[in-house]
């Protein structure tokens, strides 16, 4: 067992897990941990308690302490900070003109990062602005691209519903939400009234999704036949899923008469679950409201620990000056220009030695001896002269040759 306490760093954000060393804590109080972005201020949000290990993420950063008056005000002077330090980086962005929406900007507890958070279309190349921030902050400089869920979870707002957006009150992560959930509900695929303030598709489509299974499975499809409690076999003509109603069509012979029955009271039969379908025509016009639900604005380098990379970087810059030395025309070495010399002084007195040795056929005389004496011939390897087909060939074209008074000696 591990003894843990659980704290949150931001509205509606992650719980983080801790090790609570020996501090008495409860919940609401504020403490000091150390994070993967540093040194950092967060609430308790789940008193200390000890859970398995299997559940743990280990080694558990301990809580440096509990927070102090003076740690506060370290916070309040943060945010004012904060305001100054995103006019300046909206500054900054117009004057570079880079299409991003800066959204938000955050300091470390102990002042050593600054994080700006934008959002934009495609990817931004933000390093001058970088440069520039750094020039005038004279500290660690982050810039972070968030989706439009992440904007709308950081801002906050009203929903349609006339109550403050689920996702900056309490959500800590995205659930994925799809059109299918809003088809199964029986809502109108309108996307002005399927979508919140994000522009996807709202959130609470999921809270209800595990309801409207349960009582669709219960419920008969439409032109369905069934049998009503007097036993007569009719045909459905509208279901009320919320109430469990349903409307019966009941042929008579002479006239046809709808009643309304209660699902317990008929006898169906068992309803399948059936996927949903969405015609091409509905999936194109509500493809952009999906959202794969990902959360990107947490840290989530926070969650595990991470392998110290520092010999990895140390490596990839060695390999960069080792690339860039190969790369660069060497300057050749005193000793590699005389052997240099002196090669092409033996050569040449070679040349000089064979030159005039040509015989009228155009076959070179043998050489008999001198001090410019040529390089003898290889050793040819791919003959096997201890071969003894080879050896049975020579000596039968040496005697044939022998009887003809041919022979070549020497």
């Amino acid at each position: 067992m591990t003894k843990i306490v659980g704290i949150r760093f931001r509205t509606a954000g992650k719980i983080y897990y801790f090790d609570p060393a020996d501090f008495d804590l409860d919940m609401a109080m504020h403490v000091i941990v150390e994070t993967a972005r540093g040194i950092e201020m967060g609430t308790v949000l789940i008193p200390p308690k000890e859970v398995d290990d299997d559940k743990v993420v280990s080694p558990l950063k301990p809580v440096i302490r509990v927070a102090t008056d003076e740690d506060e005000k370290t916070v309040e002077r943060n945010k004012e900070k904060e305001k100054e330090a995103f006019a300046i980086c909206k500054e900054k962005i117009i004057k570079h003109g880079l299409e991003m929406k800066l959204v938000d900007a955050e300091y470390t507890f102990d002042g050593n990062k600054l994080l700006f958070y934008f959002t934009a279309d495609g990817r931004i190349d933000f390093r001058e602005l970088v440069k520039d921030l750094a020039a005038v902050f004279r500290t660690r400089i982050e810039l972070r691209q968030i989706g439009v869920r992440d904007e709308t979870k950081m801002m906050g707002g009203i929903g349609i519903c006339g109550r403050p957006l689920c996702c900056h009150s309490y959500m800590a992560d995205f659930v994925p939400v799809s059109i299918k959930m809003a088809k199964e509900q029986n809502l109108s695929l309108n996307p002005t009234k399927i979508s919140g303030v994000c522009g996807r598709l709202m959130c609470c489509l999921k809270y209800e999704q595990d309801t409207y299974e349960y009582l669709n499975s219960r419920m008969p499809s439409v032109g369905e036949k069934v049998k009503t409690p007097e036993g007569i076999i009719g045909e459905v003509k509208s279901v009320s899923v919320l109430r469990q109603l349903v409307r019966v069509v009941i042929d008579n012979g002479e006239e046809k008469e709808l009643r309304e029955y209660t699902v317990d009271n008929l006898r169906l039969k068992p309803r399948q679950k059936k996927d949903v379908k969405l015609t091409e025509e509905e999936l194109r016009e509500l493809k952009d409201l999906e959202d794969s639900g990902d959360e990107t604005m947490e840290d989530k380098s926070q969650e595990k620990p991470q392998r110290n990379r520092g010999h990895r970087d140390n490596k990839n810059e060695y390999r960069e000056r080792r690339d860039k030395r190969d790369n660069r025309e060497r300057r050749p070495y005193r000793a590699d220009i005389e052997a240099a010399e002196a090669s092409a002084n033996e050569t040449n007195e070679v040349n000089a030695a064979n030159a005039g040795r040509e015989n009228k056929d155009g076959y070179k005389k043998p050489y008999k001896g001198g001090k410019n004496r040529p390089n003898k011939q290889k050793y040819n390897r791919n003959k096997d002269y201890k071969n003894k087909n080879y050896n049975k060939e020579y000596n039968k074209d040496y005697n044939r040759d022998k009887d003809n008074g041919s022979t070549d000696t020497q």
